[in-house]
């Protein structure tokens, strides 16, 4: 068992947001974390990543391979962060230092956890490039975040995720921002990088659309505690809760227009 997440109380400030969360994600699983905007999937996530925003204090338990991270210092934390663990936040150009050169951001963790020297981490952050198909990576990484799209912007936070090979990848919303097109294209990329990697895959995101594309099982979350956990099929075909009918309600008024476009 890689993540394994039991019991997880968050508060902030004194006010209970996550509220007894549990949840199981195995080696090679895509498990996605279901919401409306406020029902804490975004804070579960940043819990196991020690990332919690300022007045914010988590207890309960989150184990990687059963070493216990709710506690554990920073230091620890931060060398767990990109060699077992990577992220993808939902808004690259905030994730992104617009004073960096987007190859010198890939390489710099490349640099901190494989200790590779200047030169070598940016023929490693070239390669990285390329295989989130970004175009002409040779020249690319010399560029600055303003001077790429949305979705090349995207690309680039997924390979510094990706470039130590982590075990685990979480993904918080990361396509919410790009249109439909271009969010086809950064699932798809995705979903080819977990399968050649053989990761596990924590997809966050409050469409179940989405979740059906990326995920085999999903965890429904409302104001901070689970109110349905199955695999995604049994939530597209027979969902339990009223949260999960009004997302599949949702879902589908996305997926069938009333002009009859997909």
């Amino acid at each position: 068992m890689s993540l394994s997440v039991h019991d997880l109380v968050i508060e902030i400030d004194g006010r209970t947001v996550v509220d007894g969360v549990s949840f199981d994600v195995p080696d090679g699983a895509r498990l996605g974390l279901i919401g409306e905007s406020g029902s804490g999937k975004s804070l579960t996530a940043l819990a196991a990543l020690g990332l919690l925003p300022d007045g914010a204090t988590a207890s309960g338990s989150i184990r990687w391979d059963g070493t216990e991270l709710i506690g554990m210092p920073d230091r620890e934390l931060a060398r767990l962060r990109g060699d077992d663990i990577g992220i993808v936040f939902q808004e690259p150009r905030t994730a992104l230092n617009p004073i960096r050169t987007v190859g010198r951001q890939i390489a710099e963790s490349i640099r901190i956890h494989q200790g590779l020297g200047r030169r070598e981490a940016r023929e490693r952050a070239i390669v990285e490039a390329a295989r989130v198909r970004l175009p002409d990576p040779e020249s690319i990484v010399d560029r600055y975040p303003h001077q790429l799209s949305g979705g090349q912007r995207q690309r680039v936070a997924i390979a510094m995720a990706l470039a130590c090979r982590p075990r685990l990848l979480i993904a918080d919303e990361p396509t919410t921002a790009l249109d439909v097109t271009i969010q086809a294209e950064i699932l798809a990329l995705l979903l080819s990088l977990v399968a050649d990697e053989g990761m596990s895959l924590v997809f966050i995101t409050h469409d179940l659309a989405v979740l059906a594309q990326v995920a085999t099982e999903g965890v429904v979350l409302e104001h901070g505690r689970v109110v349905e956990a199955a695999p995604v099929s049994t939530l597209l075909s027979t969902p339990a809760s009223p949260v999960t009918q009004g997302l599949l309600r949702d879902a589908t008024a996305t997926l069938w227009r009333p002009d009859g476009d997909a």
